[in-house]
């Protein structure tokens, strides 16, 4: 019941962004939104027939992004979004995570909804943030952890990679979810089998309940309690009939 009323709560948003877009002069803006909150946008705007959107992180390739929508007369445009970047620099020494970064500025005060993707290397990382709480971020971040950071507005290119990935490939009998969850995690067919049926797996950011679901090329997996993975290749076959298979998770 949880779920299914932030569901509600979240489409009557975009629905509101929808018609005040259209009613007004200007576009309106939801999010930031995670890659499923992304996917089931998509698939309210196609039921509501509305087109004129765009889904923007701030940078190509980003995994969080707000949802615009824009009146009839705009044409969706990435330099309208609310999006401001900051980079924070730290010592090279300083080791410091995605984690770190979230969670000193949820603690901070600043909402999930508020913060883009959070891109670390080595001694920096740049935040994409709402453009209106990027002065009291500024404002309130002085530490991530122990480790001192100085916060600046905007971001140098080349960005930072952000994710790391840990590389994993197998030999399965198909490509089916129950296979290839066994295989991302190291355990067996039975299993994972049990995993997906309880409900703890997501095939690009859906809940799937069936064991012999498909899996293709550049699907994404989430897993309660192991992780989430990207399937980068199917194939080719073994000469025994089996299936080579390779991916990545999320570090």
């Amino acid at each position: 019941m949880e779920k299914q009323s932030a569901d509600a709560i979240f489409e009557a948003k975009l629905c509101d962004a929808v018609r005040l877009a259209q009613s007004g002069a200007k576009p309106r803006f939801a999010g930031f939104l995670d890659e499923r909150q992304a996917l089931a946008a998509q698939k309210i705007m196609n039921r509501l027939s509305f087109k004129n959107y765009m889904l923007w992180g701030g940078y190509d390739g980003s995994e969080r992004v707000v949802f615009g929508a824009f009146p009839d007369f705009a044409e969706p445009d990435t330099e309208s979004f609310p999006i401001a970047a900051v980079t924070a620099s730290y010592r090279a020494c300083d080791t410091l995570t995605h984690r770190d970064f979230l969670g000193a500025l949820l603690a901070n005060g600043l909402q999930r909804e508020t913060l883009g993707d959070i891109l670390v290397e080595e001694g920096r990382c740049v935040i994409f943030s709402r453009g209106e709480v990027t002065d009291y971020l500024l404002s309130q971040t002085q530490k991530i952890g122990r480790v001192g950071v100085r916060l600046v507005k905007g971001a140098v290119l080349p960005l930072p990679v952000g994710r790391s990935f840990e590389d994993f490939s197998a030999v399965v009998a198909s490509a089916r979810l129950d296979c290839i969850v066994a295989a991302a995690i190291g355990t067996s067919r039975e299993k994972s089998s049990e995993m997906i049926r309880a409900g703890l797996v997501m095939l690009n950011h859906e809940v799937n309940i069936s064991v012999s679901a498909a899996v293709a090329p550049d699907s994404k997996l989430s897993i309660r309690g192991k992780g989430r993975f990207v399937l980068d290749r199917l194939g080719p076959v073994t000469k025994k009939g089996r299936l080579s298979i390779a991916g990545r998770k999320y570090i």
